[in-house]
């Protein structure tokens, strides 16, 4: 059996347990894509602006082709503060069953180019008319360029419009022809679509903008009115915009949307993970074939996610079959099973993370937060009712972060049930952003069953678990990968140990993360291997502050973190530790520790490696490069290790690494290994008062 084969045979057995256990998990993503090779805004820091939206639109026209029978959907998307217009918004509108829901005229982003014919408006309009009377509309038109309107009420409306003694249809029609968006009138009665035929690269195109429709069966219903219209009036294309359209368990909508530096797919929610495995694999291919990557490249070789994270949403086939609303303890449980397990948290996640990060945790708020959170936790597991309302209300002032925004939580219950927001509110649905893009579908797939796991896991958990204060442990300890990979070998652990633990070819790909290694040090008898860490960048200020505005937010990111692992080659080998290591002079009290490969010796270091123009501490310099010695007593030679934050000669590089093969050597390059006569003249220097910690040093408290 081949790796695929095995990791698909996981996945499907890792779904067979879960329903087994009667369990409903539906799964969704926000995978993001760049393009990694580009030094333009777009792709560096703004939303919108270049080939961006061109981009997206060969994108969605790659996935449209693996999804025949879809209708395109061009909607308005947000507008955020600072940003003069709305964001555009692209959708992939189909049924879950496969078969065809759009057999209309084409969009142009999925239409062949040429010469187009087409009708008069107002003959569209009439015959969009006609098609709607048919299926038992009640129709008013109103004619004119360069767009026509369309009213429809159906019979249930009319009669209910009749029996409450509110205006009749044809008083109604009159304001909702007059102007505005054409979702303006539809809480009132009258459903308006606006036609018109707009200039789209250099050519009159048809337009329709769909009103608001709040029943799936009404919305499908004049959609066939607007697809039969449209044919019998042998157009060419067709772009079909305006409100998002219902759904529910028949359904699904994907849409793509730009956010800073990258291009962003809101998926459409998966019944299980190896619908999610099958899903992902092809949004994955249709962004490789338009030049688009989860990952990005830097010049010294590091690597990083795509710049807009891959978060991952729980929920079921509807609101009120969310497992979350079904066993109301279940979040309550799951924010304490984070708590313990800070691996969830920092393991798979991107580079900014901490309290005032993307995804702060709810006990990375201070005591006083931490405290009131256990009361709330405590009530919840207390009360006998717990309503959605309730849950919501009782959590939502924890999960976000210092500043009170819940958007950046690493557990998001935006969408839970929060009425107030309206429908886009009460979901029934839990983001958990603690997530990097991940560079594989195979990985995202991955924590897809990891988190599926543990939500199936606690909603059968027999007790409620209390909270861990782990005081500067949370980011002195688990800020080194070992540790964070021993804490997820406890919960895969807890995992098997209540029936829904996950194969070893997903727990292989959850545990392989090569991208972190600087590189290796060989030495006698043993080996030095250096990772990247994480760091938790500060920001600059007061964020919240009304007088900072924007979008953007500044932070001090030039303190940096590796880890330092010493591992003897062999399991029996002799000596390996009686190597000491020291760093700018200082021995480093290597941590004794054990794996499942046996024994080793672990210890972080941390350091700045550049000076930002506004930061922290503007008297501190820059330690690049740091140097680190390692000799043994029975060795005749030092190994000077140096290792380089650019490349070790001080030039320029030749543009960006080409792939991830040659990331990894300059990667390697960066870390310089010379073997030198030992200086007996050279003692180690006692540490500082400040900077020593149980599981790491701080080289800046030596400036």
């Amino acid at each position: 059996m081949s790796t695929s084969e095995a990791f698909e045979a996981a996945v499907r057995h890792h779904d067979a347990r879960l329903a087994a256990a009667g369990l409903t998990v539906w799964v969704g993503s926000e995978p993001t894509f760049t393009d990694r090779a580009a030094q333009s805004p777009q792709w560096l820091s703004q939303a919108l602006g270049g080939d961006k939206e061109q981009r997206a639109q060969a994108l969605l026209a790659s996935i449209g082709r693996r999804l025949p029978g879809s209708l395109v959907l061009r909607s308005r998307g947000r507008l955020y503060p600072g940003e003069d217009r709305p964001r555009w918004c692209l959708g992939l509108y189909r049924r879950r069953d496969g078969a065809a829901l759009w057999q209309g005229p084409p969009d142009p982003i999925l239409a062949a180019s040429g010469v187009e014919t087409l009708p008069d408006l107002d003959t569209w309009a009439a015959a969009l008319a006609v098609e709607l009377r048919e299926r038992g509309f009640l129709v008013a038109t109103a004619d004119g360029a360069p767009k026509a309107r369309t009213a429809i009420r159906d019979d249930a409306a009319i009669a209910d419009a009749a029996e409450s003694g509110r205006p009749r249809f044809s008083l109604q029609v009159r304001t909702a022809l007059s102007g505005g968006r054409p979702d303006d009138s539809a809480s009132s009665g009258p459903h308006v679509f606006e036609l018109s035929m707009p200039e789209t690269g250099g050519r009159p195109t048809a337009c329709i903008e769909m009103p608001k429709f709040d029943a799936l069966s009404l919305f499908m219903t004049a959609l066939e009115s607007v697809a039969k219209a449209s044919l019998a009036c042998q157009l060419p294309a067709l772009i079909v915009a305006g409100c998002l359209p219902p759904v529910d368990a028949s359904v699904e909508l994907t849409t793509i949307t730009p956010d800073p530096a990258v291009i962003e797919i809101n998926t459409a929610p998966s019944v299980d993970a190896e619908d999610f495995l099958r899903r992902s694999r092809a949004i994955y291919a249709a962004a490789a074939d338009e030049g688009l990557s989860p990952y990005r490249l830097y010049f010294n070789g590091a690597v990083a996610d795509s710049g807009g994270g891959g978060q991952i949403t729980l929920g079921g086939p509807s609101p009120l079959t969310s497992p979350f609303l079904l066993q109301p303890l279940l979040l309550p449980r799951l924010v304490a099973f984070f708590n313990n397990h800070p691996a969830l948290s920092y393991l798979f996640s991107h580079d900014y993370v901490g309290s005032s990060g993307q995804s702060a945790r709810a006990d990375e708020r201070g005591t006083d937060a931490f405290e009131e959170l256990g009361l709330a936790l405590s009530l919840l597991g207390r009360t006998r009712e717990l309503t959605p309302e309730i849950l919501s209300q009782s959590l939502t002032p924890f999960l976000c972060d210092a500043s009170g925004n819940s958007h950046r939580a690493e557990i998001n219950i935006e969408k839970l049930w929060n009425p107030s927001v309206g429908e886009r509110g009460t979901l029934g649905l839990v983001e958990f952003r603690a997530l990097r893009m991940q560079h594989t579908p195979e990985r995202a797939t991955a924590l897809a069953c990891l988190l599926r796991a543990i939500t199936g896991m606690l909603a059968r958990a027999p007790a409620d678990l209390s909270l861990v204060d782990w005081g500067r442990e949370l980011h002195d300890r688990f800020a080194l990968p070992f540790h964070l990979e021993q804490d997820l070998g406890a919960v895969l652990q807890a995992l098997d140990a209540a029936g829904l633990g996950l194969g070893e070819a997903i727990r292989a790909v959850l545990m392989h993360d090569e991208f972190r290694i600087v590189g290796q040090v060989h030495l006698p008898g043993c080996t030095l291997e250096v990772r990247r860490a994480h760091e938790f960048w500060p920001l600059v200020g007061d964020s919240a502050s009304p007088e900072q505005g924007g979008t953007s937010r500044l932070i001090d990111a030039s303190t940096t973190r590796v880890e330092l692992r010493l591992r003897p080659e062999e399991p029996a080998a002799s000596g390996w530790r009686d190597w000491r290591i020291l760093a700018e002079g200082v021995e480093l009290p290597m941590r004794q520790e054990r794996d499942a490969s046996g024994e080793l010796q672990v210890f972080g270091l941390r350091y700045r490696r550049f000076v930002p123009q506004r930061g922290l501490h503007p008297m501190l310099v820059a330690l690049d490069p740091v140097q680190l010695i390692l000799r043994r007593p029975d060795q005749p030679t030092d190994y000077r290790v140096t290792l380089h934050e650019w490349h070790p000669a001080g030039t320029a590089y030749d543009g960006l690494p080409q792939h991830l093969a040659d990331a990894g050597q300059r990667r390697a390059e960066r870390l310089v290994v010379e073997r030198l006569p030992r200086d007996e003249g050279v003692a180690a220097q006692p540490p500082p008062l400040r900077g020593l910690s149980a599981y790491g040093f701080d080289l800046r408290w030596l400036s």
